[in-house]
């Protein structure tokens, strides 16, 4: 397991925090910041390559694991997204007055989405792969056809969710009821930097259909949905990552270039 920093979030916690320094120090170059999705963590394919691009170009670049995650501390029962939510805050935090580029997968496309919302650091760009918006309703709407998982809820505060990636997935009665604080698609959102949401047509966990309703429930001038062919809930394979790492790169440029026009073009 490669040796990460750890950063505390709260009293006994600490949180596994790994950053690529660029050496020019251009604080107006856009930095990338690494959200990963639902019991992951962030030595995945997508985010490995990521570090690896940021190295390439000389990027600031930032990921860590959600307290409960991969090697962070604390235990993932204990989680909610309200403290998800504030951990990822204070790591963008670390950017300080940068320009950041916000990639998330599923949970962590929902979490960039709530950051954004918060007005959080400097938000020049939301790429989101299979974004799991409002995840606690769909949770509950599960729940609610399953008399087992209500039965352990009810009796342990706690439901194992069979996964197809693993081990179970516990589910906590605490998390579904802190989920009702961060809906965001019912009302939907203001956005001020560009989108880009990108899902596989054949995802079994988030249906693409769920991505073009958090799509249609952006409001922003300069949005785009990419429906990607055979594509499952991960987005892993080399086209799908490509993928990702284009539209990355497009807001990148795009705000650069917005930067180098205003300074060609002072104010009088």
């Amino acid at each position: 397991m490669p040796q990460f920093e750890m950063l505390e979030v709260r009293p006994g916690v600490r949180i596994a925090v790994d950053i690529h320094e660029p050496r020019r120090k251009d604080t107006e170059k856009p930095g990338f910041l690494w959200l990963g999705g639902f019991k992951s963590d962030m030595t995945g394919i997508k985010a490995e390559h990521l570090m690896q691009l940021a190295r390439a170009e000389d990027r600031f670049f930032i990921r860590f694991d959600y307290s409960g995650h991969g090697s962070s501390q604390g235990r993932f029962e204990d989680g909610t997204l309200s403290l998800w939510l504030a951990e990822a805050r204070m790591i963008l935090s670390l950017a300080g007055d940068r320009p950041m580029i916000l990639l998330g997968s599923s949970m962590g496309g929902f979490l960039a989405l709530l950051l954004a919302r918060m007005k959080a650091g400097r938000v020049a760009g939301l790429v989101l792969a299979a974004p799991a918006a409002d995840m606690t309703e769909n949770m509950k709407a599960e729940i609610a056809t399953n008399p087992e998982a209500q039965a352990a809820l009810a009796r342990d505060g706690v439901w194992l969710r069979p996964s197809r990636y693993g081990d179970p997935y516990p589910i906590t009665a605490r998390l579904i009821e802190d989920g009702r604080n961060h809906l965001i698609l019912t009302k939907g959102l203001d956005l001020d930097c560009p989108l880009r949401i990108l899902h596989g047509d054949q995802d079994p966990d988030v249906p693409w259909q769920h991505g073009l309703k958090t799509f249609a429930a952006m409001r922003c001038s300069d949005a785009q949905f990419i429906l990607v062919k055979d594509g499952d809930h991960r987005l892993s394979r080399d086209q799908d990552i490509a993928a990702i790492v284009r539209a990355a790169d497009e807001l990148a440029a795009a705000y650069a270039g917005k930067v180098a026009s205003k300074a060609a073009s002072p104010s009088r």
